[in-house]
């Protein structure tokens, strides 16, 4: 008697075994099939992962699309996997003939699709903002200047003004769709802190930092040729030094939606802190984002006494120590 039930617990057991075996070949099989491609690749997809996506956004979203079979199975894809948690945003290039495990290999690789945008020596954020804004990075010029406005950066990066202005570094930069509008600002003014490492002599306290670069931003809009960066330097250090006005007509077209061709003397009178015909010293602050050549001329700017130049009319500026000969100068190149 007691054989006979042992011999019957064991053919449940066996049969238990086997239905579970069964069930589980069966399963693995409908996972492996719902994890096939969709199709033979022919649909492509610029598919976006935007910030703050989960996985269950992401799945529904590429079901939307067409590039899964089954939502159900992805998602237990990808957390068997271990990749549920690591959805990168970005664009990313998809086709109907990748596999579900291509297809999470992708959106988790953080090898997305980029917008190239590159900034100009001499830009001020009026106009990268609205590069930035052409790029739809950004909604609009103003929502641009708030984000280079916030504290929270500011304070990071221990700068002492109201916005990041001049901090900016111009360059060519990369970033996927969706980036977040702050960590933009950030990644941008970061890149300035690692730039000027490579200047010599550069200062290292944030007061002396924010003077070098209000100084480089005038020397960035003001130079036309690239050799007389340290010269037009000199110019400024040596009227900055005496107590003289700057005089700088590149701080006055900075008050200007748009540059004019030609700043005429009424210009001149504008009242503004930026005015630097009127106010003496520096203007508040930055007029441009100043290139690493203009930063370094203003660090390190040639030994010399002159005070004042004018443009000659060939990207070239006549350089004169004393006022007698500078009317002189602007009387040639410029006119009576």
């Amino acid at each position: 008697m007691l054989q006979d039930t042992k011999q019957s617990f064991r053919k449940v057991w066996v049969l238990g075994g086997s239905i579970l075996v069964g069930v589980v070949l069966i399963l693995s099989l409908v996972m492996f099939l719902s994890l096939r491609s969709v199709s033979d690749g022919a649909k492509q997809v610029d598919f976006a992962v935007k910030a703050g996506a989960n996985l269950n956004k992401v799945t529904e979203r590429l079901s939307e699309v067409g590039l899964i079979r089954s939502p159900y199975f992805f998602k237990l894809y990808m957390r068997l996997v271990g990749k549920a948690q690591k959805i990168k945003i970005g664009i990313y290039d998809l086709t109907d003939g990748m596999s579900a495990s291509q297809v999470a290999r992708a959106i988790t690789s953080g090898k997305t699709k980029t917008i190239s945008i590159t900034i100009a020596e001499g830009l001020n954020d009026r106009q990268i903002a609205d590069l930035f804004v052409q790029k739809k990075f950004f909604g609009s010029r103003d929502e641009f200047l708030q984000y280079a406005s916030k504290k929270s950066i500011l304070e990071k990066f221990k700068i002492p003004a109201m916005s990041v202005e001049g901090y900016i570094f111009p360059d060519t930069y990369n970033l996927p769709p969706g980036y977040p509008k702050e960590k933009i600002i950030e990644h941008m003014v970061e890149h300035f802190f690692e730039k000027i490492k490579e200047v010599k002599n550069f200062p290292t306290d944030p007061r002396k930092i924010h003077e070098t670069v209000i100084l480089a931003s005038i020397v960035e809009r003001e130079a036309k040729l690239k050799e007389e960066r340290a010269l037009i330097a000199a110019v400024f250090h040596n009227r900055l030094r005496d107590n003289e006005p700057l005089e700088s007509c590149a701080t006055v077209q900075y008050l200007f939606e748009k540059p004019k061709a030609r700043l005429f003397y009424k210009d001149l009178e504008v009242q503004s802190p930026y005015n630097t015909y009127k106010v003496r010293g520096l203007p508040p602050g930055p007029i441009g984002s100043p290139g690493l050549a203009a930063l370094d001329a203003t660090v390190n700017p040639k030994k010399t006494d002159y005070k004042f130049f004018v443009l000659k009319g060939d990207d070239a500026h006549y350089f004169s120590k004393t006022y007698k000969e500078h009317n002189a100068a602007k009387k040639k190149y410029i006119g009576p």
